[in-house]
């Protein structure tokens, strides 16, 4: 249950001409921008594949929300709790029909989320046992001094250039899905190594399942397109559950969709389940947010904004002559770190 969806066309990422990401509604510093490359000239927009940072007009911001509005009669109660209860039903089936050969390694990751990197000297020796028994596993986990956990890992697209980028010795990566067939063909990966990483399977939205990983040993926690696969109500609780995952100083990574992204704006009648929330045509479910709507999950689990910003990014199909406007979000919020208290000076 994660990465962009077939249908949904590309996702975000540095891709050719990089990230630009524009400030947050709550006052983000625009940070150092990579690649740019701007829209000046309309008449130019079919000399390349992709715009950074295009802002809309109100022309089409009113456009879209009324295209949205257009669209956004819920369908009866009893088909989408048909939808929810055969979540599971619908992700299997899409990765089984998929498997790999749809998403593609996100190379960007580290240029946006340099916390996936390698964070400490690689001059030590390391403990991590790669024999693969359950045994070494378990010690591999322990000895770590660096652990991730990705959230709707997908079929690894995430995962495998961490492992692939990130030497560290100390480095332990876990990774979880809702779906069982994409756990498996993250297992049966020939990159995957059970010395190093640990694929499992998890329903986020079910807060009472218990995670193989003990509370408060996380230093990253990375949601990559999957949080808008969930029910909008079960959100704040996922999320609130994640966050006790993290180490004080730990970081919550997410990219996934904003509001009037394409993906949104291409919506039919009879396909809202509620507002801002859709079904696809195989069954699999999608939200738009907002900035705000994110920063409030996440401040609502106890986690400090770090970076909370929106990309916008014009796509370009030249051989159509088509324009395509896309919109992702992009957090970074972190939990509080432990501050030691001075000791009170003795009274004399």
């Amino acid at each position: 249950m994660a990465a962009p969806h077939a249908v949904d066309g590309v996702e975000g990422g540095t891709g050719e001409t990089g990230l630009t990401l524009s400030d947050s509604s709550t006052g983000d510093v625009k940070r150092p921008q990579f690649g740019t490359r701007f829209l000046t000239d309309p008449r130019q927009v079919f000399q390349h594949n992709a715009w950074d940072n295009v802002e809309w007009t109100d022309e089409q911001e009113a456009a879209a929300k009324k295209k949205v509005l257009e669209h956004s009669q819920p369908l009866p109660p009893e088909k989408q709790e048909e939808y929810n209860s055969r979540a599971n039903e619908y992700w299997n089936e899409f990765y089984t029909i998929h498997e790999n050969r749809f998403f593609k390694d996100r190379h960007w990751l580290f240029t946006e989320f340099p916390e996936l990197a390698p964070q400490c000297s690689l001059n030590h020796e390391s403990h991590l046992d790669a024999s693969g028994t359950e045994e070494s596993q378990e010690q591999s986990r322990e000895h770590a001094t660096y652990r991730i956990l990705e959230v709707g890992c997908g079929v690894g697209n995430t995962v495998f250039p961490i492992l692939k980028t990130n030497n560290d010795p100390g480095l332990f990566v876990y990774c979880c899905d809702f779906s069982s067939t994409a756990v498996e063909l993250v297992k049966s990966n020939p990159e995957y190594d059970p010395g190093r990483c640990y694929a499992f399977v998890h329903d986020l939205s079910d807060v009472e399942a218990n995670y193989p990983i003990p509370d408060e040993t996380l230093d990253v926690i990375v949601l990559i397109f999957v949080l808008s696969a969930l029910h909008p109500k079960k959100m704040q609780a996922s999320i609130s559950r994640l966050a006790r995952l993290l180490k004080p100083g730990g970081v919550m990574l997410l990219r996934d969709y904003g509001r009037y992204d394409m993906a949104q704006l291409r919506f039919k009648k009879g396909r809202c389940l509620s507002e801002n929330f859709y079904v696809r045509g195989d069954g699999t479910q999608v939200y738009f947010f907002t900035q705000d709507e994110l920063h409030e999950l996440f401040t609502e689990a106890k986690l400090e904004k770090v970076q909370n910003l929106v990309d916008r990014r014009l796509q370009v199909n030249r051989g159509k002559q088509l324009t395509m406007y896309r919109v992702w979000i992009q957090c970074k919020y972190r939990k509080a770190p432990v501050h030691t208290l001075s000791p009170t000076p003795l009274s004399r």
